[in-house]
């Protein structure tokens, strides 16, 4: 394990250049690097799309970065001139790596199967060494990293997310005080590949489901997504209120609000989670060990088992029709509600 004079770090660098998912578990990482270097100053290096997500995180300053060659040009300068001390690449793709090696840190921290390996000083065989078990959530092959330097990681800190007063303002504004702060479930029923996609008619019959239980029903999605929003309204027999403008720290602020999120695979799930609200996650094709809610409050994942899973998800070479996530029924996606919900429950503070 490489000696590091930890009081002694003035600078620290962590490149997480992925999705929004990915961003919302490196937390974890986040906190414990700040548990163990309170003085040092911490940047987390983010893609402009998803920087927003990590609004209000106390104790890290969000560097983005926008897409071409130019900016990352303009970023590696800045990088370089932070002065660095340590510097994690929780990503491992060509981009983060030569970032991470252009911002000069003396310590670089990257794991063994990582293209351009020579470019780190400090390398980690690999996650599963460093925890002496292969089956790996997300958040703790970051985690492993970060606990190699030398930082302690053992209690496995769960990922977290701010609420901020603009969002939480904005979120009023936009979606209305009757349901901000009232007795909602928080839909999500979009996702990025069609593997991972619950249809818009189960959604419906979800939403009826949670009607019949005295909840209203929100659902968002973006807007290249909306018309997932618009077949799922026009099927449901019951009233749902639709968005698809939110921003990633609206979205934070309007699930921080709701009795129960419930939605497919995806990083909105994640943000979900992050913040506290009781979740049922959807899985179809998605490795559920890899990308389950990383959280302590109640969660569920409703799936059901296939031998092909987990699979890349770009489509579904066994079927053909995605049979992993379309066999999944209403009635256990409604029952796995039932059960955060009353977790949820037994947990509140009287």
């Amino acid at each position: 394990m490489p000696a590091i004079d930890w009081p002694q770090v003035r600078r620290i660098l962590v490149v997480k250049l992925r999705s929004i998912g990915d961003t919302v578990l490196s937390t974890p990482s986040l906190i414990a690097l700040r548990r163990q270097a309170p003085q040092a100053e911490i940047d987390i290096l983010l893609e402009d799309w998803v920087a927003p997500v990590l609004d209000g995180f106390e104790g890290v300053n969000v560097i983005s970065m926008a897409p071409g060659l130019s900016e990352r040009l303009k970023t590696g300068w800045y990088l370089r001139r932070r002065h660095y001390d340590v510097a994690f690449n929780l990503h491992g793709g060509t981009t983060s790596t030569f970032l991470t090696r252009t911002s000069g840190a003396k310590h670089r921290f990257g794991n063994a199967d990582y293209q351009y390996s020579f470019l780190y000083n400090h390398l980690l065989s690999s996650p599963a060494d460093f925890w002496g078990r292969k089956q790996l959530h997300s958040a703790e092959q970051q985690l492993a990293l970060i606990g190699y330097s030398g930082v302690g990681v053992d209690d496995l800190p769960k990922s977290r997310l701010a609420v901020t007063e603009a969002a939480v303002t904005n979120v009023s504004t936009t979606c209305g005080g009757g349901w901000v702060g009232d007795n909602f479930a928080l839909l999500h029923p979009s996702t990025a590949f069609e593997t991972k996609q619950w249809s818009p008619e189960n959604f419906a019959g979800l939403a009826e489901g949670l009607v019949g239980r005295g909840l209203k029903v929100v659902a968002i999605a973006s807007k290249a997504e909306s018309g997932v929003l618009d077949e799922m309204k026009r099927i449901a027999n019951v009233p749902i209120a639709t968005f698809d403008s939110l921003t990633l720290p609206e979205i934070t602020a309007l699930a921080s609000k709701a009795r129960v999120f419930i939605g497919n695979d995806s990083g909105i799930a994640h943000m979900a989670a992050a913040i506290g609200t009781p979740t049922v996650v959807i899985f179809g094709s998605s490795n559920r060990t890899h990308w389950r809610p990383w959280t302590d409050a109640p969660n569920e994942i409703v799936y059901n088992p296939f031998d092909c899973q987990p699979c890349p998800g770009y489509k579904c070479e066994a079927f053909g029709d995605s049979r992993c996530i379309h066999s999944v029924s209403v009635e256990q996606v409604i029952a796995a509600a039932d059960r955060v919900l009353g977790a949820a429950r037994l947990t509140a503070i009287p």
